[in-house]
């Protein structure tokens, strides 16, 4: 719909319902991607912390848990070689309490170790110790018995080997243990990507919110801003001109009217001294429908530069619909257009009958003349809700719609301006007297048309509520 009031439509773009919807999605949506982000960085943090700690363990662990077995089992070596050669007891009991200590300290590693490979390792260690304790239980037993020196060749061999074994598994867990970290490193890195992939989407999420709420806000606001800025001054100089030439016409008008009298009563005394059929006779009678003509023009200026205040009266809104029906209908029929009444919601506005009955002739009589052959003009009364005085109210729309052949474009910039007419004995001030009516009776004339297809105008009145 065109709205010729203009001004009516500031409060539209101020409190577009649907403008402040998208507002509170946006702003819904960044706390939102805000709060993600947040979240994001802070598990990122947090996660980066918890992993860091995580792999400074497990590397000390493991190391701590190779080094140690390491100089343990060099230590054993020594106390064993020690009692080998000196015989002293002492000696073999140091041995037997370090050994009982290592295989305690063994056993406790098993549930520290968190990584899966390196509880294969410990499990091999611990037989493998088993095997040691027995090859140096067999020496102490040989010294024992023999008290003499003893084939120290094959005893201390089966020695070395097993110490030697204890300390490759050793070395073994140290390697299981590196890889083991590649493998948590390498997920710590997945992790951590997760993590910063989550937080560059979220930010490039923020940034088309961003770029959204930008076009909305330039195309929901700033551009219809920019439109209404423009059209108000337009309708500002629209105002004075019309201010001007309302004014100037209830000035020429009136300079008119009384020489007009004049003429048309000498004209009606001269009629009668002529014989009705001659060329004399016919003359007059055009002369006289010019002077009609004349008066009906002088009359439309007065009435658009000092158009009548309403007297408001409350009536059914289907009442005006009807009275204009039945004064055209007949009418309208010998150009073979149908003047229907659809059938329409029952509402009552508070109106002036007579003046919203001529817009609505006027309406009318448009909608007749944009029909070239045959057609229809249908009235119609419905409710609506619509932005009226800077506010949504309920609203009761008076149509009149034609199945003629529409408003050209280059007409509808000039549509409602004095004196613009595409008609050949047109005034072109049907339209504005019409909008001025409505415009008093604090409503909006507005309309929609389709060049090849027919216009729709509508009289937008507030809904009178008992």
């Amino acid at each position: 719909m065109r709205p010729f009031l203009e001004a009516s439509r500031a409060g539209n773009i101020a409190m577009n319902p649907g403008v402040i919807i998208r507002l509170i999605i946006f702003f819904a949506t960044v706390m939102l991607l805000l709060a993600l982000i947040g979240w994001t960085a802070h598990a990122s943090w947090r996660r980066t912390g918890e992993l860091h700690g995580q792999l400074s363990a497990e590397q000390w662990k493991s190391f701590q848990i190779a080094d140690h077995l390491q100089q343990s089992i060099l230590s054993l070596n020594n106390m064993i070689l020690r009692y080998a050669a000196y015989r002293d007891s002492a000696d073999w009991t140091n041995f037997y309490v370090a050994s009982t200590e290592l295989g305690h300290w063994i056993n406790e590693q098993q549930p520290i170790l968190s990584l899966q490979k390196e509880r294969p390792f410990l499990d091999q260690i611990n037989l493998a110790y088993s095997d040691y304790l027995a090859a140096a239980t067999a020496i102490n037993t040989k010294i024992y018995a023999t008290h003499q020196s003893i084939t120290r060749v094959v005893e201390f061999t089966d020695l070395e080997k097993q110490s030697k074994r204890i300390l490759d598994l050793g070395i073994q867990l140290s390697e299981a243990h590196q890889q083991s970290i590649d493998l948590f490193q390498s997920q710590i890195t997945r992790s951590l990507n997760i993590l910063r992939y989550g937080l560059l989407v979220s930010l490039a999420l923020l940034f088309i919110v961003g770029f959204w709420l930008a076009i909305v806000v330039y195309r929901e606001l700033i551009a219809p801003l920019r439109v209404q800025l423009v059209e108000s001054r337009q309708l500002v100089e629209r105002q004075e001109k019309l201010a001007s030439l309302g004014m100037l016409a209830a000035g020429v008008a009136h300079e008119i009217r009384n020489p007009l009298t004049a003429i048309k009563a000498w004209l009606y005394l001269q009629q009668k001294h002529l014989t009705r059929g001659t060329p004399a006779f016919a003359d007059a009678e055009l002369i006289g429908g010019e002077i009609d003509r004349l008066e009906r023009i002088v009359k439309d200026f007065l009435q658009f530069a000092r158009p009548s205040d309403p007297q408001f009266t409350v009536i059914s809104a289907e009442q005006p619909l009807r009275d204009a029906q039945k004064l055209m209908k007949l009418e309208l029929e010998k150009s073979k257009i149908k003047l229907v009444l659809a059938e329409g919601e029952q509402a009552q506005i508070r109106v002036d009958p007579q003046q919203i009955k001529q817009v609505l002739i006027n309406l009318v009589q448009n909608a007749a003349d944009s029909i070239e052959e045959s057609g229809t003009v249908t009235l119609r009364a419905r409710r609506d809700e619509k932005w009226l005085d800077d506010r949504q109210m309920d609203v009761v729309i008076l149509e009149v719609t034609d199945t003629g052949k529409g408003i050209p474009p280059e007409d509808e910039k000039r549509l409602f301006d004095p004196f613009f007419t595409t008609k050949d004995f047109g005034t072109g001030l049907g339209l504005p007297i019409a909008a001025r009516i409505v415009e008093k009776h604090q409503g909006a004339l507005q309309y929609q048309t389709q060049p090849g297809f027919g216009t729709t105008f509508g009289i937008i009145l507030p809904l009178h509520k008992p």
